[in-house]
């Protein structure tokens, strides 16, 4: 009976956790196309890849603190646990990280094209 009660009280403070942080992923931004975009939308474009890099770079920050408090929660991981833990995070990571790179490469590649226009 103790056990259960550890158990749904370590749910509990999970669920609790998990909805006090709550991370975000950030909306997928707008790139303007460097062959017929005005100079403004050019750079409103930039300044939606800045905001996204910096909301991407929290998600990260935050997605790395949730799962500190979810194991700081779970009294008892067994290492094989831990290790699964682990290698979700790094894949989420990975891939929030890649697509903030795809992103800027592709930001940049309409950039180039937006300058080779005006040459």
């Amino acid at each position: 009976m103790r056990e259960l009660v550890k158990y749904a009280g370590c749910i509990a403070f999970l669920i609790s956790a998990q909805s006090g942080f709550a991370c975000d992923y950030p909306s997928k931004v707008t790139i303007p196309n460097g062959s017929t975009a005005s100079q403004e939308e050019m750079i409103e474009g930039q300044r939606g890849v800045k905001k996204y890099v910096s909301d991407m770079e929290a998600y990260l920050e935050c997605i790395v603190e949730e799962e500190k408090a979810a194991r700081a929660a779970i009294e008892e991981l067994k290492p094989e646990d831990e290790q699964q833990r682990e290698d979700l995070l790094t894949k989420k990571y990975n891939a929030a990280v890649d697509e903030m790179e795809q992103v800027a490469a592709k930001f940049n590649v309409e950039v180039q094209t937006f300058k080779a226009r005006d040459n």
